[in-house]
């Protein structure tokens, strides 16, 4: 059994609670400026990462209603492809940060004391 890349980044953004009904720049905005512990952590790399999952998942729910729009006969073609390249393109980069980020963090692991 295999899982999409659109089921799969849809659960990872469920998971961690981002692209709720009330948009996921909005809940991700509102999470970053909260609080005086939260200010650090949401400024740098985390934050950098968690809105990049939430306009990942954006992205491809956009895709997946262009094409169910296009299934009932009510969409463009050339809306789908475009929809569905900007979402590959997120997801690609998203994927490729986290390459880098493991790959980081195997050499912190491999250095010497």
């Amino acid at each position: 059994m295999s899982i999409g890349a659109l089921d799969a980044a849809a659960a990872y953004g469920r998971a961690l609670g981002v692209g709720k009904t009330g948009g996921a720049g909005i809940d991700i905005g509102k999470t970053g400026s909260g609080g005086a512990g939260a200010a650090g952590a949401a400024g740098g790399f985390g934050g950098m990462v968690e809105s990049m999952v939430g306009n990942a998942a954006t992205s491809m729910r956009t895709a997946e209603a262009a094409s169910a729009r296009q299934v009932a006969g009510k969409g463009d073609l050339i809306d789908v492809v475009t929809a569905m390249g900007a979402a590959e393109t997120a997801l690609d980069t998203v994927v490729a940060v986290r390459d880098r980020m493991v790959a980081a963090y195997s050499d912190i692991m491999r250095m010497q004391i």
